[in-house]
């Protein structure tokens, strides 16, 4: 996922009049930036999405909210003022994974949220019975992303966090891939929960979108707007956490083959990673099989990189059709992978279901998978996002209308399907499903 700063296609539609942006300002993956300058609305502007995205004319109806944004929106004394009315202030910005620290103050009956890559939401609520909205598990308090699936994760905060009228509540919310953790007035009230599509369930959540401070029913006033851009390490930390207490176990030593079989001659050790050599190919794969596991995995891709991750494979063959299924390792951004059948592109059981796209990082970037194999189910989770979730017993059609005898095996080895690329793989660790 890039991390270069963009503008929302829809404002270059914006006169300068409607809409002021602010420079982009150079800052690490360490630094906290601010989004709210506190004296003007300089890189915010007007948008409903409910509306806009309902609108017939999605360019229309952003530049008539423009006005009305003007109408509600103030700047007082450093603070950011909504009167409850009016679409919501948004980012000129679109943002991927970042950690958002923000301030809000509020009033009795109001509520609000904030938006994520444009998508609802962590939820701000008046906890009180007074407020009216127990029957919507207000009482439950607020930070909890209230749009995910009743009972989903993280759709109910962990515990009730807020703070009387008229105290300032403080969240930091880290957001990597689709996963969200949100620390309320210094509680952790979600934990890596996946934040839903909205607008879209049957898709992940956007790779990027726009920060949206929602208003509804009263005023909210908003300080301390600031971000920070999260980098493929610390993002892979995030994800990750610890192997060991979690039940994985390393396969891979850092320095050896050790415990590898197949085509070891094709493969190297560099820099702690596997790499298959320039040129060469085959399948490296354990010793031991395999049923039902976790596989987490890291991998770097050069440009136009290519090989595949091998799922109970027998030990012999091709690990897209003797074995349960390859999935694709591939940098899907290059020109001449452009024409590929959906069911290559990276993540995807190979010819037989297409993964979502667009959740891969730049080339030569480090990027972390996690591989849920059960029965006859296959999830991926690719840094942070799951792109994929099928079951193959159900697939009837193929790519090339090409048999795939291995899908229906029950277990076999776990190893990588390399194609002539230096594609490096590090960080390997397996959980037995029992």
């Amino acid at each position: 996922m890039p991390h270069s700063r963009r503008l929302h296609p829809l404002l270059a539609l914006l006169t300068p009049a409607l809409l002021l942006v602010a420079a982009p300002q150079r800052a690490s993956a360490e630094e906290l930036r601010n989004l709210f300058n506190g004296k003007d609305l300089t890189g915010w502007h007007g948008n409903n999405p409910h509306t806009t995205t309902r609108a017939k004319d999605a360019e229309k109806s952003l530049a008539e909210q423009q006005p009305e944004f003007a109408a509600h929106w103030r700047v007082e004394s450093g603070e950011l003022v909504n009167d409850g009315k009016g679409p919501y202030a948004t980012t000129a910005e679109d943002f991927g994974d970042i950690e958002l620290r923000i301030d809000y103050k509020t009033v009795a009956k109001a509520d609000s949220g904030i938006y994520l890559r444009g998508t609802p939401q962590v939820q701000i609520w008046d906890t009180t019975k007074e407020g009216g909205k127990w029957d919507r598990n207000a009482d439950k308090g607020s930070g909890g992303l209230f749009n995910n699936s009743k009972g989903a994760a993280g759709q109910l905060p962990s515990v009730n966090a807020d703070k009387p009228f008229g105290e300032w509540n403080s969240f930091v919310i880290k957001q990597v891939g689709s996963r969200t953790s949100v620390v309320f007035n210094d509680k952790l009230v979600v934990d890596k929960a996946i934040m839903e599509n909205y607008w879209n369930r049957a898709e992940p959540l956007p790779a990027r979108g726009p920060i949206h401070l929602q208003t509804h029913g009263g005023e909210i006033r908003w300080r301390n707007i600031q971000v920070r851009e999260i980098g493929a390490e610390e993002a892979i930390a995030f994800l990750r956490g610890d192997d060991q207490a979690q039940g994985f176990t390393s396969i891979f030593d850092g320095k050896t083959l050790s415990g590898w079989t197949g085509a070891v001659d094709n493969y190297e050790i560099k820099d702690g990673a596997i790499v298959c050599k320039p040129g060469h190919g085959g399948v490296l794969h354990t010793e031991k099989k395999y049923a039902d596991f976790v596989a987490r995995v890291e991998f770097k891709l050069p440009p136009g990189g290519n090989n595949g991750l091998a799922i109970r494979y027998p030990g012999q063959g091709r690990a897209s059709y003797d074995g349960m299924t390859e999935l694709q390792v591939l940098d899907d951004d290059a020109p001449k992978y452009a024409k590929l059948d959906p069911r290559q592109f990276h993540g995807s059981a190979y010819g037989m279901a297409a993964a979502a796209r667009g959740y891969l990082r730049p080339a030569g970037q480090w990027n972390y998978q996690e591989v849920t194999v059960k029965g006859s189910t296959i999830r991926v989770e690719l840094n942070g996002t799951v792109i994929l979730d099928t079951d193959l017993s159900q697939i009837t059609e193929f790519k090339d209308d090409r048999p795939h005898p291995g899908k229906d095996l029950t277990s076999g080895h776990f190893g990588f399907a390399g194609h002539n690329d230096p594609v490096m793989f590090r960080n390997i660790a397996i959980r037995e499903l029992k």
